[in-house]
């Protein structure tokens, strides 16, 4: 078993600390008990160097340490061997002490490193490459690889929130650091590295690619993310869960949470799905209401009060304990109607300050803002499987009305073509197998998850109820038979809009110029898994 080893033991009179922090927070203080308390001697650069030794820490600068002046606008100044030579040498290895002694290399005790801000350079507005390339760390990283890899004599340091329980070990211990608490020192210090080099491949992907645009599906895939926070809990209770922010990329992460208890997993999974239908209807005020990522009810109008009505009239019982989603400014009226009925979170662009006192008298109520609403994340949709990822491309097809194709004897009237295009825009959002009703820019009813399409059919009847006659279908994938085309004509569906493609296209065709419906096909598919 791997002994404890006091961070100076072949310093006879101190410890040796190598300090060089872009993020400053607390160091002058961390420093200032290094040296007071365990006689730290401390080495320094740039402008680390300069914020110690102006707020009174002894220190002495790299350049002096190494006798090799800092050169190349400060682009080499710790890749020297009397740096990763004091931090690599081995203290049981009698070969390597004597080649330290030979070339006067001292040990190197703990080093307090955190890199360049490369992420929060690339997210300014209109960053140039020149700068982004200068903001990549070097010698920070060779410093941070090169001390963890010698982890059982060194303390490598990433994170200033570890400063307070360090100098509370090296306080309980007499100057030493636990061998586990340095092995999880260096964990998080490779996963700080992996994290920053994964930032700087998926930008490097974007500026170097044709158009500025990433590779879609590159040959190899190269992740990092950062918790954004822990879950209340996963899928059910005894799952534990937490949320994490992909290096690079946008989107729900950017969420501000306004009000609420902690989210839950479930509740991320139905706001995203309701953020991304809401999408899809930027023209007009429209609300949804999702139900385990499904829409259960989706209505469009001329103001949100209108529209969030409509989009709960879609299915009320369903409705319960939902996730509603805004396209617009949350007003008074609409979040008054709202908190008529048990939701789970409220999430849109923005809240007026009069829907805000509203939904705050239900303080468990979460209400959740999207930054930039509308701007869709080109991200890549990434599943687990067990030993592998799943990726694809985002389904982000929006369909030309051009490329429609109307095969039947009766084509959809403009009103029918409304409803059967609203009702396409929704039905890429249900899980498949799929199947929208709808009519005037509102859901009626939606089957979804169904293992068999004409299950679907059946569903979506049944919770439209008696508004059925007159209104349109939406079918995510092709009908194998025409077995739905019956159940529609005798419910009263006036229009279809599927993608076609199967080999009894035919029959369905043929069954709705019997009974005089419209339909029209769209030649692509929108399956939902």
């Amino acid at each position: 078993m791997a002994r404890q080893i006091t961070l100076h033991e072949l310093n006879s009179q101190s410890m040796r600390v190598l300090i060089s922090v872009s993020d400053k927070t607390g160091i002058v203080d961390f420093a200032r008990v290094l040296h007071t308390e365990f006689k730290a001697d401390i080495i320094s650069s740039g402008g680390t160097y300069k914020t110690l030794k102006e707020a009174g820490v002894p220190v002495t600068e790299v350049s002096q340490y190494t006798g090799f002046p800092e050169m190349l606008d400060g682009r080499v100044k710790t890749l020297h061997p009397k740096i990763h030579g004091g931090l690599l040498g081995l203290r049981d290895n009698p070969q390597h002490v004597a080649t330290m002694q030979k070339h006067g290399i001292e040990a190197i005790d703990m080093v307090v490193v955190n890199l360049y801000p490369f992420r929060k350079t690339i997210e300014k507005a209109h960053v140039e490459l020149e700068e982004a390339i200068e903001n990549i760390d070097i010698g920070g990283p060779s410093m941070v690889r090169s001390a963890s890899k010698n982890y059982r004599s060194v303390a490598i340091v990433v994170n200033p929130e570890r400063y307070p329980a360090i100098v509370a070990e090296l306080r309980q211990n007499t100057g030493t650091l636990a061998l586990h608490t340095r092995e999880q020192l260096a964990l998080e210090a490779f996963t700080h590295t992996a994290e920053y080099d994964a930032t700087i491949s998926g930008y490097l992907k974007k500026v170097f690619s044709p158009n500025g645009k990433a590779v879609s599906l590159p040959a190899q895939l190269t992740l990092s993310a950062v918790k954004v926070q822990d879950c209340r809990y996963g899928e059910n209770p005894h799952q534990a869960a937490a949320f994490y922010r992909l290096a690079g990329q946008s989107g729900l992460a950017d969420a501000v949470q306004l009000q609420g208890k902690e989210l839950s997993f479930n509740n991320l999974l139905d706001m995203q799905a309701a953020w991304r239908i809401v999408r899809e209807f930027e023209a007009l005020p429209t609300a949804v209401v999702i139900k385990h990522t499904n829409p259960c009810g989706l209505a469009c109008s001329s103001n949100l009060h209108e529209a969030y009505l409509r989009a709960y009239q879609g299915d009320e019982k369903s409705a319960f304990g939902g996730i509603v989603g805004l396209s617009r400014m949350c007003d008074r009226a609409t979040a008054e109607k709202i908190c008529e009925t048990f939701m789970e979170v409220i999430l849109g662009p923005d809240f007026s300050p009069e829907s805000l006192s509203v939904f705050a008298a239900k303080k468990n109520l979460r209400v959740v803002k999207i930054p930039n609403f509308f701007s869709a994340p080109q991200n890549l949709d990434i599943r687990s499987v067990d030993g592998g990822l799943l990726v694809q491309a985002q389904d982000l097809s929006v369909l030309d009305q051009s490329q429609l194709q109307f095969v039947t004897q009766r084509a959809p009237s403009e009103k029918e073509l409304a409803s059967l295009l609203f009702a396409w825009k929704v039905v890429k959002h249900v899980k498949s197998n799929a199947i929208v009703i709808a009519r005037d820019q509102q859901v009626l009813g939606v089957g979804c998850g169904h293992t068999s399409r004409i299950e679907a059919v059946d569903t979506a009847i049944r919770k439209a109820g008696l508004r059925v006659k007159g209104a349109v279908l939406a079918s995510d994938a092709f009908f194998p038979f025409s077995d739905s085309i019956e159940k529609a004509h005798k419910v009263g569906l006036s229009a279809v809009i599927q993608p076609g493609g199967s080999l009894r296209d035919q029959e369905s065709i043929d069954a709705c110029n019997r009974y005089e419906i419209a339909m029209a096909l769209t030649g692509i598919r929108h399956f939902k898994h």
